[in-house]
């Protein structure tokens, strides 16, 4: 007996669903929260008495993040969304996590089809946002559902991407560097310190005033909203938008086999008959339907969400910065202005080529995808995204010549008022 593609598909969500509401079910105790009365919880109906029983339950979580900044970046793939995470990282006062979510997707879907990717990626964030809302509440141990194998007595080295985040790296978590060690490399973090101790880093992440969490797995602002208006939360949106044609060549240059019927239709002039357009219709369907609700300012985003443009940050990295550190409150510290100084004026080592380094000639870099695609490719970009493009301020352009002409640029000046 033969089933059809759409029970197949059904029979996959509902393993999901089983296995997220198992996840939910054996987790469910220690990951309460206890939140403690303060003036920006008051008049939620909740009683002195029921805190301090809750606290006593739960002693583990006798704390109180209502006064912390709570960050999110969210972009997508290959939108220079790690170059935004290292402008917070550096910051001491901020725990900062790169892409926690990762974790959710490959245990929930581990094997993301491209057909069903709309499908699947909605699946996941049920899941996403309750491991945000934990993080943000520096519980860490929520993680340990997602992590393969699961950390033993609160104990593990498969945290993705550990070592890019400082406070991973650093007391009370790794003892390995003292303070004086200054920018601490992402392999010798991995290497040198001992395996990741969770009840540590939660610790090391309630002694900061401030956590960023960057993120490519939330596909629009839309999707956060019941964590915008958690009042537990005090919850700010940097999202990170680039130009469409950028994100294509940047893709096609870094994930090859993924990407592979593009560059054959770069070099030969010929559109593969079986080209997954998706790869490109998705990311500007998820930009324009994000920034459209971003730009007109509902009353749940006001004040909690700022946009900003790779290639404006790309080109005055430090003004740029300055204005994003403003709208969310934070002071702007002198190792992060200097990161900034050491990390966008380029470099020809080799390590500065890896594909999620952030080491970049960042003004150059701003559009040089315009020497890396054929003219074929940016016009049927140019066609399918060109709302998204218009509503950017990202031209277009109409000749082989005209996009090579790089004295021309193609990015408009334009101001976005989004955070008022």
């Amino acid at each position: 007996m033969q089933c059809s593609w759409k029970a197949v598909i059904l029979l996959a969500l509902v393993s999901i669903a089983i296995q997220y509401t198992a996840i939910r079910t054996f987790t469910a105790k220690p990951f309460h929260m206890c939140p403690v009365p303060n003036p920006l919880n008051c008049g939620l109906g909740q009683d002195v008495e029921s805190f301090d029983r809750m606290c006593d339950e739960y002693p583990y979580f006798n704390y109180n993040s209502s006064r912390k900044t709570h960050i999110l970046i969210l972009a997508t793939t290959r939108s220079g969304s790690s170059f935004v995470g290292q402008l917070f990282n550096q910051h001491s006062d901020v725990f900062y996590l790169f892409e926690p979510l990762y974790h959710v997707q490959t245990t929930l879907i581990p094997h993301l089809s491209p057909s069903r990717y709309a499908v699947e990626r909605r699946v996941m964030l049920g899941a996403s946002r309750d491991l945000l809302r934990s993080l943000y509440n520096c519980d860490l141990y929520f993680l340990e559902s997602y992590i393969k194998p699961q950390p033993a007595n609160h104990t593990t080295d498969k945290l993705f991407r550990r070592g890019a985040s400082k406070a991973l790296c650093s007391m009370p978590v790794c003892d390995a560097f003292s303070p004086s060690d200054g920018n601490i490399e992402e392999g010798d973090c991995v290497r040198k310190c001992a395996s990741l101790n969770l009840t540590l880093a939660t610790e090391s992440c309630r002694e900061r005033r401030h956590m960023a969490i960057k993120t490519v797995r939330i596909p629009e602002v839309n999707d956060l909203k019941a964590l915008i208006e958690d009042p537990r939360l005090n919850l700010k949106v940097i999202q990170l938008v680039r130009d469409p044609r950028g994100i294509l060549s940047s893709r096609i240059e870094t994930f090859r086999d993924t990407y592979r019927l593009w560059r054959i239709w770069r070099a030969t002039g010929r559109k593969p008959y079986n080209l997954d357009l998706t790869q490109l219709t998705t990311v500007c369907d998820d930009f324009l339907n994000s920034v459209s609700t971003g730009l007109s300012r509902p009353p749940w985003l006001r004040g909690r969400y700022m946009l900003v443009r790779y290639e404006d940050l790309a080109r005055n990295p430090l003004q740029k910065t300055k204005e994003v550190y403003e709208f969310l409150g934070l002071s702007l510290e002198k190792s992060v202005v200097d990161w900034i100084h050491n990390n966008t004026r380029g470099n020809n080592d080799v390590s500065a080529k890896h594909k999620y380094g952030t080491l970049r000639d960042s003004a150059a870099n701003a559009e040089s995808w315009r020497l890396k695609l054929s003219h074929d490719i940016v016009d049927y970009t140019q066609t399918v995204c060109q709302h998204i493009l218009d509503e950017l301020g990202y031209k277009a352009v109409n000749s082989p010549e005209e996009l090579k002409n790089m004295s021309h640029s193609l990015i408009e000046d334009k101001t976005f008022i989004t955070f008022l």
